[in-house]
């Protein structure tokens, strides 16, 4: 799936998914320097790196970049990918058709009020939906972001192993149909 038919997936609870293009890098690049997002993204890039990063995700068939909205205004940068393309592969036991989300929310007004949950759920829902093959979304948060795994756990995402990443201890998480 590329990032063009991201408009397909039809998210609930009041939010709307779009994909992210070069309009969105300045934003993008602004929110990667907060507080409650550079620790775990370690993605402080210039504008223009964003530029290049959007564009090559749109160009491939691994990632598709988005733009979460809620309520009119860009809430989210969002990163959906299919796991057996991504280098987290290496690392678990995946299924053929799993799908993984990075989740990055800019908008701090939102932030510790239950939205992220909120779209967490959103997302996992709308990728199954989407996939009939598919039956698990998984989430590789760091272990020591709390309130991103306590996010997932409470979308209805189960903790699995932890992940030795190059980059980070990871929680795996993962969200079946049944959830």
């Amino acid at each position: 799936m590329r990032c063009e038919v991201a408009p397909l997936l039809h998210l609930d609870s009041g939010f709307d998914l779009r994909p992210a293009g070069a309009d969105d890098a300045a934003l993008i690049a602004a929110w990667m320097t907060r507080p409650h997002i550079l620790p775990w993204w370690q993605q402080d890039w210039p504008m223009s790196q964003w530029e290049e990063e959007l564009s090559r995700f749109a160009a491939g068939e691994h990632t598709m970049p988005c733009m979460a909205v809620f309520e009119g205004a860009d809430l989210a940068y969002v990163e959906l990918y299919r796991v057996r393309k991504d280098r987290l592969a290496e690392y678990y036991a995946w299924q053929e058709h799993d799908w993984g989300l990075h989740l990055a929310i800019g908008d701090t007004a939102s932030v510790g009020r239950g939205i992220g949950r909120r779209l967490i759920r959103s997302l996992a829902d709308a990728l199954l939906r989407f996939d009939p093959l598919c039956d698990r979304v998984v989430a590789e948060p760091d272990v020591l972001n709390v309130p991103s795994v306590r996010a997932f756990a409470a979308a209805g995402f189960v903790k699995q192993e932890e992940l030795e990443l190059p980059e980070k201890r990871a929680q795996l998480m993962v969200r079946g149909r049944e959830a």
